[in-house]
């Protein structure tokens, strides 16, 4: 239970690769409070999770794109807990197209749901961090932030713009304990992916030297350890979960 007693934030916790890192940090003996609009998927296996750990789960409803959403839960929460040891930025959505059809409502939301939240919530609780002098920051970019995607300017741009946001906040924050680190996902089997035509996946699945699909799974592992005293010396990274996609 390497995160016993550890108070952490997750947002986007209602599925896919949030709801992964919620169980596996509840499985670690972590208190989670997953954020999101709609409740979580898998309450059986989130429940079952904390029993196996030891950890607590509490849900919040919350708009992380709008800050006073994001003010109004994020001090409640460190009011509750006295503190908040781990935030993972991990909300995020798609809006795919061709820039030649692309929309502003397309690239702003984008823009909004993947950087903006991430820049909302860490103003907010590094405060909190930089306080009791402790804290990792964990930001889900993608291999396409660093690769760039045809059809992705907007999820491109934005995973990229939350790469040199990790960067950036990981230099400002480091003298007082506080860890920024960012993960960046490739080829994920979730709900977001599930969407990929069959030509699409084989194509993908050409480029990536291990040969499968990754799982949240995977990239809760990563979340862990970045979250865990383990990685106490790791800050301002960018570590790629994709098979090898990237190299």
């Amino acid at each position: 239970m390497v995160l016993k007693g550890k108070r952490a934030i997750v947002t986007g916790s209602s599925r896919g690769i949030g709801n992964a890192i919620v169980q596996a940090f509840l499985r670690e003996g972590a208190t989670v409070y997953g954020l999101s609009r709609n409740p979580a998927e898998g309450q059986e296996e989130l429940a079952a999770a904390a029993r196996e750990g030891g950890g607590v789960y509490r849900w919040r409803q919350a708009d992380v794109t709008r800050e006073e959403d994001v003010i109004k839960v994020a001090d409640a929460i460190v009011a509750e807990a006295g503190g908040i040891d781990v935030l993972v930025n991990n909300a995020g959505i798609t809006r795919d197209g061709l820039i030649f059809r692309m929309s502003m409502a397309d690239w702003e939301e984008v823009l909004k749901a993947n950087l903006t939240s991430a820049f909302l919530l860490s103003r907010t609780l590094a405060r909190s961090m930089i306080r009791q002098r402790s804290g990792s920051i964990i930001n889900v970019s993608s291999v396409s932030g660093i690769m760039g995607n045809a059809g992705q300017v907007n999820y491109s741009a934005s995973k990229a713009g939350l790469i040199g946001f990790s960067k950036s906040l990981a230099r400002e924050v480091a003298t007082r304990g506080v860890r920024v680190n960012a993960i960046a996902p490739g080829l994920i089997e979730t709900d977001m992916t599930k969407v990929l035509g069959e030509k699409a996946r084989d194509m993908f699945l050409g480029q990536i030297p291990l040969g499968r699909v990754g799982t949240s799974a995977d990239v809760a592992g990563l979340a862990v350890f970045l979250a865990s005293d383990a990685s106490a010396y790791i800050t301002g990274q960018v570590i790629p979960v994709d098979g090898g996609l990237s190299m």
